[in-house]
């Protein structure tokens, strides 16, 4: 690790650690040479003898080196100075897009498409340069303090080469894409990818995708449908969600083509975010009338069968599928395996036939013998008596070779519906729905002609198909195996609204669904949701911590089954040093077990205030700055006071913003300059440009005690 006030290549002085990752270590640096501040990306020594490390590591500088964008943190230098391998890099004085969501909790959709617009067009610039990000996230995304944007980390980008083909998966797991996942090919359409999720969990604060572990959550990005955003935040535009589900499709054709059209998109939800003008990829339509095949499509499908052998992957699932260049032959289609059992079935249906018109034939044969006597048949010098008898049945009607009675088709489902009547070679066809209180959803409710019925062979029965009573039930959608925001989704993707009340519950586990009502319900009506908030809290109360001792105060909260919370100190004219001045929770109100109970204990008297004064005395000359070829030239300067903090740099100014002409001198003579920061001993006097806010010449004070 590098210390504070070291300098590389005697030029970069080493000022403070911001930043540690698994790979390296980032320094706020001061570069002397050009008077600016840079970070220095530096290599972990445990790393930098593993030349792997090393040359994945410079990868990032390769990849990022000759973007010029400004939407792109900019790349100045790399270095290899012995055992240490570091990146010189533009300094970014802000907070990544992840922690600037997670302050918020969502972003409001014209700043999170302005912040959208201005990442992609950072990534359009790299895709420019044939040079794939490919770990698009808001931790790799900077917010500086004026509001821009820019792309960071390019520590795993690569050039579009066939080296991106079953590369394997690389990225960040919540921002992947399914391609990346597959460890399949990777290009432009995977940043796009992540920049849809990226603007999934702007809008909504939360990411589509979470799970166990990264596998799972991998598994999810191939196979699981992305909640539309709306479901989580109704207010978003149309537009706005189409953009997003567009990026985040799971088959890269079915994106964006680019990121240029991304961007114009995104310009459009600003001027009409209520249009919907986003052009979606067509689903394929599989409702399509039946089409005789052709002689030659049927020799292809005969000629696939023929030569398909099985592979190993046929018995694989289809998410370990190989990318489309590595795939064998396919499996014979749904078409010729329909063939076969449509040829199959014909030739039972003709066998049928064929026992019927015999059965039918013999009958009539047998009508010949219908004498009331025996037929005497001559078998040599044995005579034996054999009576034929038709049997008669008047019960029955007597059907021509064309004719058939009509089966009983009603109350079963449609599908073995059609399946009796094709026994009794009939058509069956559904001629309306209609809904119903005693017959199931698709179940038969009636038929015309009426079962027993004589027609003919091949003719139609018409039937009227139920749809129910209309009614959802709510138990086939298992919500009480849900939390909250799932039970929500589910209900709203069935077109039903949802309320939810707490309440506690000592078995079902907090965020849960304990019951729901009623247990069924319409499209479009609500359901009331009960949610467990978890056992009942046991309440306890709050003692009196007046006047006592810290170490009193905090036996007592231990004693009633409450914890201390944060204990801050004031000063107190009355109540002596270490005593309770007062309590964020007054005496005997009652709380729950284990709550936090905060204090306040006194300092004792205020003692006298105590000033921190600097002072300084230097010429900052603007001829040496600049130079004679500047000379003449007017600029607006203005001297400030700068102390660092830990939420970040504070100012005041010194000298309000002030004409002066390069090639002169300007004073920089401050006698008593206060802290902004009280007992802060170190500060800088900047020198700024006060139209560019570039800060010019930068002298460190002190700062002294003084009653």
């Amino acid at each position: 690790m590098l210390r504070a006030g070291q300098f590389l290549q005697n030029r970069y002085e080493i000022l403070e650690l911001i930043g540690s990752g698994g790979m390296s270590d980032v320094y706020k640096a001061k570069c002397h040479k050009l008077d600016r501040l840079v970070a220095i990306k530096v290599l972990k020594e445990e790393l930098s003898s593993d030349d792997s490390f090393v040359a994945k590591f410079k990868m990032e500088a390769q990849a990022a080196a000759g973007l010029s964008h400004p939407n792109i943190v900019s790349v100045y230098d790399v270095v290899d100075e012995g055992q240490l391998h570091y990146i010189v890099m533009e300094l970014i004085e802000g907070i990544t897009l992840k922690t600037y969501i997670a302050r918020k909790g969502k972003l409001d959709v014209k700043e999170a498409v302005g912040i959208a617009i201005q990442v992609a067009q950072g990534i359009a610039a790299a895709h420019e340069q044939n040079i794939i990000h490919r770990d698009i996230k808001p931790q790799n995304m900077i917010i500086s303090r004026d509001g821009k944007v820019k792309v960071a980390d390019f520590g795993i980008a690569r050039v579009v080469t066939a080296q991106t083909q079953g590369s394997a998966a690389v990225g960040s797991v919540h921002y992947i894409s399914p391609e990346q996942a597959r460890g399949g090919y990777s290009d432009a359409r995977s940043d796009i990818y992540s920049l849809g999720i990226t603007m999934y969990e702007m809008v909504t604060g939360r990411l589509p995708f979470e799970g166990d572990n990264t596998v799972s959550v991998a598994l999810a990005h191939v196979e699981e449908p992305i909640t539309r955003p709306s479901i989580y935040e109704p207010d978003i535009p149309v537009s706005l969600e189409n953009i997003i589900l567009k990026c985040t499709e799971k088959k890269p054709e079915r994106r964006y083509s680019s990121v240029t059209e991304v961007i114009a998109d995104l310009r459009r939800v600003l001027l009409h975010p209520d249009e919907n003008f986003v052009t979606m990829a067509p689903e394929i339509d599989y409702s399509a009338d039946t089409r005789q095949i052709s002689e030659d499509e049927l020799k292809v499908i005969n000629l696939s069968h023929k030569s398909y052998q099985p592979m190993q992957q046929d018995l694989e699932p289809d998410y370990m599928e190989e990318p489309e260049y590595t795939r064998e032959p396919e499996r014979p289609s749904n078409v010729s395996r329909r063939i076969g059992r449509i040829l199959t079935s014909a030739g039972v249906l003709v066998a049928v036939i064929i026992v019927a018109v015999l059965i039918v034939l013999f009958s009539r044969i047998g009508g010949l013998f219908r004498s009331g006597s025996g037929l005497n048949i001559g078998l040599g010098d044995t005579q034996s008596s054999i009576q034929m008898e038709t049997v008669s049945d008047e019960s029955k009607p007597q059907l021509a070779d064309t004719e058939v009675l009509a089966p009983d088709a009603k109350n079963l489902p449609v599908d073995m519906a059609e399946a009796k009547l094709k026994e009794s070679t009939l058509v069956m066809r559904v001629v309306r729905y209609e809904e119903s209180d005693t017959v199931e959803n698709n179940y038969v409710i009636s038929q015309s002609p009426e079962e027993g019925t004589v027609v003919e062979k091949y003719s139609t029965v018409d039937v009227v198909v139920s749809t129910g009573n209309g009614m959802i039930d709510l138990q086939a959608l298992a919500l009480t195996s849900m939390d909250k925001a799932a039970a929500a989704a589910v209900l709203a993707q069935n077109g039903l609204k949802s309320e939810f009340f707490d309440e506690y519950n000592d078995t079902v586990a907090q965020d849960k669904i304990v019951r729901y009502e009623p247990a069924q319900v319409r499209e479009g009506e609500t359901v009331t949701l009960y949610v467990s908030l978890g056992p009942a809290p046991v309440m306890r109360t709050v003692p009196d911590l007046y006047n006592i001792t810290e170490e009193e105060a905090r036996q007592r909260l231990i004693d009633a089954k409450l914890n201390p919370g944060e204990v801050t100190r004031s000063f107190d004219a009355v109540i002596p040093q270490g005593y309770v001045i007062s309590q964020n929770i007054a005496a005997n109100e009652s709380v729950e077990e284990g709550s936090r109970i905060s204090f306040v204990v006194s300092d004792g008297p205020e003692p006298p205030p105590q000033r921190h004064i600097a002072a300084i005395s230097e010429t900052y000359d603007l001829q040496g700055a600049f130079g004679p070829g500047m000379e003449g030239t007017t600029l607006k300067l203005e001297v400030r006071l700068r102390q660092d903090a830990e939420d970040g740099s504070q100012y005041r100014t010194l000298m309000e913003a002030t004409e002066v002409t390069t090639g002169s001198l300007l004073p920089i003579e401050f006698p008593e300059i206060e802290a902004i920061i009280p007992g802060a001993e170190y500060g800088e006097v900047e020198v700024v440009n006060a139209e560019s806010g570039q800060v010019l010449a930068s002298y460190p004070v002190q700062f002294f005690v003084t009653e």
